[in-house]
């Protein structure tokens, strides 16, 4: 297998249009590189493990200023 998958696994497309973040409401980025869902506004980088979303803010690491 030469195809490598994210750190935290795929997630569904379909999931990520209706995902926002639980603090803001606002829109996440998904970054694959990392396997983590990203809150701008939130400053806050939720993770994904084995392809799914962890939602919670205290799960969640906080962005670099």
């Amino acid at each position: 297998m030469s195809e490598t998958s994210p750190q935290g696994g795929t997630v569904d497309p379909r999931l990520l249009e209706i995902l926002v973040c639980p603090v803001t409401k606002g829109p996440l980025r998904y970054d694959r590189e990392k396997g983590e869902l990203v809150s701008e506004r939130a400053g806050l980088a939720y993770p994904i493990r084995d392809g799914i979303p962890i939602m919670l803010p205290d799960e969640a690491r906080k962005l670099d200023a």
